[in-house]
């Protein structure tokens, strides 16, 4: 279950990256996996926005996308990408 607690602190450790490099990775369905590189743009109570690389097109993720792991966000820290949010772990709320 995802606590509201949950989705704040995530929001928090977002704002705290704008303008930091990611990866986002995801599924599109029928087995087809993406994989791109892209900057955190702006934060917003229930998502945020982030600038594709390659071809500048600005798209919008939840935060319960990244917690529910539908989409993995890896974020640039110095040489290396690390995730955002660490293995699942349950917890109650």
């Amino acid at each position: 279950m995802i606590c509201k607690d949950d989705i704040m602190n995530l929001h928090t450790d977002i704002e705290a990256k704008i303008g930091q490099k990611i990866i986002v990775k995801g599924t599109l369905g029928r087995n087809k996996m993406f994989e791109k590189e892209a900057t955190i743009e702006k934060t917003y109570p229930n998502l945020f926005v982030v600038k594709y690389e390659e071809n500048n097109r600005n798209v919008t993720y939840s935060y319960t996308d990244v917690l529910t792991r539908t989409v993995e966000v890896q974020v640039l820290n110095g040489e290396e990408y690390s995730p955002l949010i660490p293995p699942a772990v349950t917890t109650k709320c």
